[in-house]
C-alpha cells in the first residue's frame, strides 16, 4: 500500500518560545501565544508587520498574558489593522479585544464565526507605513482563509495554510481538500515568495519545495484512502479512518476522521468513489467505483 511521504524540515531561524518576541527582520516581529498543544505545536504565532505603523496578523487566543505582550510590543506605534487569516479559535478570539484596546479595525474575509469591521478579499491591500500586505484568498483549511503577502520583502504570512513540520487539518464541511490543493498550487507557482511565516512553527525557506512536498504528501494520502476504501469499504469516514490513517495515533482520532472525510469527498469529485448522501453529511457511506 502507498504510504504518505514525510515532509522535509526546511525551517530556519529562532525557535518559537511562548511569550518571547523575536525580530525576524527590520519590519517583522513574531510572538507566540502560550497555547501549545498537539494541534498548535509550540503555540499560535502572531506577527507585527511594519515599524512606526504596524499591521498585527493573527493575535490568537484570548489569553490575558498574550494580550499584554502584544500591547507591550505595540506601545508607541500606530496600528493600522488587526488582520485575521481565518476564524478558528486559536487564531481569531483576541482580535476584537486587541482592536478595542488599540483603536484599530479587525479585518478579514468574514465568516459567521468571525465579526470583522472591514471585509477584505483577494487582492485587498493593507498598508503599515511604507509596507504593504496583499490578501490572497486561500480556502481549504477554512473557507475564509487568507494569506498575506508582502511584495517588498517576499514574506508570505500563511496562517494555517502551511505550517512547520506538519500538514494541516481539513475538516469538512467548512474545509475542502480540492480547494486546499488548488490554493497550495497557487502559492507554489507565485512569483516573489521567498519566506513563509506560518501560524505555527518557525520560518520556512524554499517555499516552492515546502509546498510541493505537502502536495505530494496529500496526494499519497489520497491513494492510501482510496486503497482503504477499496479493501474495507463501503464505509463512513469514521469506519474507514483506522485503515486510511493507521499511522496516526488515537489521540488524533477526531482530526484524522475529519481529514479522511475530506479525502473521501475529493474521491467523489474525481469519480473514484460515490456517496450515499449529500457531501456535508459526516455519516455518509462511501463506495469505491469500479476501476477502469
Amino acid at each position: 500500500m502507498t504510504q504518505p511521504v514525510a515532509l522535509p524540515d526546511l525551517a530556519v531561524g529562532p525557535a518559537c518560545e511562548p511569550g518571547e518576541p523575536v525580530a525576524l527582520d527590520e519590519t517583522v516581529t513574531r510572538i507566540t501565544a502560550p497555547n501549545p498543544s498537539i494541534m498548535t505545536g509550540p503555540g499560535t504565532n502572531a506577527y507585527l508587520v511594519g515599524t512606526s505603523e504596524v499591521v498585527v496578523i493573527d493575535p490568537g487566543p484570548a489569553i490575558d498574558s498574550h494580550l499584554d505582550a502584544l500591547r507591550g510590543l505595540i506601545a508607541g506605534r500606530r496600528v493600522a489593522a488587526i488582520a485575521v487569516t481565518h476564524h478558528h479559535r486559536d487564531h481569531a478570539p483576541a482580535a476584537r479585544l486587541l482592536a478595542d484596546a488599540v483603536g484599530a479595525p479587525v479585518v478579514g474575509l468574514g465568516h459567521d464565526q468571525l465579526d470583522v469591521d472591514v471585509a477584505i478579499t483577494e487582492g485587498s491591500e493593507l498598508a503599515a507605513g511604507p509596507d504593504v500586505l496583499v490578501a490572497w484568498h486561500t480556502p481549504g483549511h477554512a473557507s475564509d482563509h487568507l494569506c498575506f503577502f508582502a511584495p517588498a520583502s517576499g514574506w508570505l504570512f500563511t496562517g494555517d495554510h502551511v505550517m512547520q513540520g506538519s500538514t494541516v487539518v481539513i475538516g469538512p464541511p467548512d474545509g475542502d481538500l480540492g480547494a486546499y490543493l488548488s490554493s497550495l498550487e497557487r502559492i507554489r507557482d507565485a512569483d516573489g515568495v521567498r519566506r513563509l511565516a506560518p501560524g505555527h512553527g518557525r520560518v520556512l525557506e524554499s517555499p516552492a519545495a515546502v509546498i510541493e512536498a505537502i502536495i505530494v504528501h496529500r496526494r499519497a494520502r489520497g491513494t492510501v484512502v482510496l486503497d482503504a476504501l477499496r479493501e474495507h469499504g463501503p464505509g463512513t469516514p469514521a469506519q474507514l479512518r483506522p485503515f486510511a490513517y493507521a499511522d496516526v495515533g488515537s489521540d488524533r482520532d477526531v482530526v484524522a476522521t475529519a481529514t479522511c472525510w475530506a479525502h473521501l469527498r475529493a474521491l467523489v469529485e474525481e469519480g473514484a468513489a460515490s456517496s450515499s448522501s449529500h457531501r456535508d453529511d459526516p455519516e455518509a457511506v462511501f463506495t469505491a467505483t469500479t476501476a477502469a
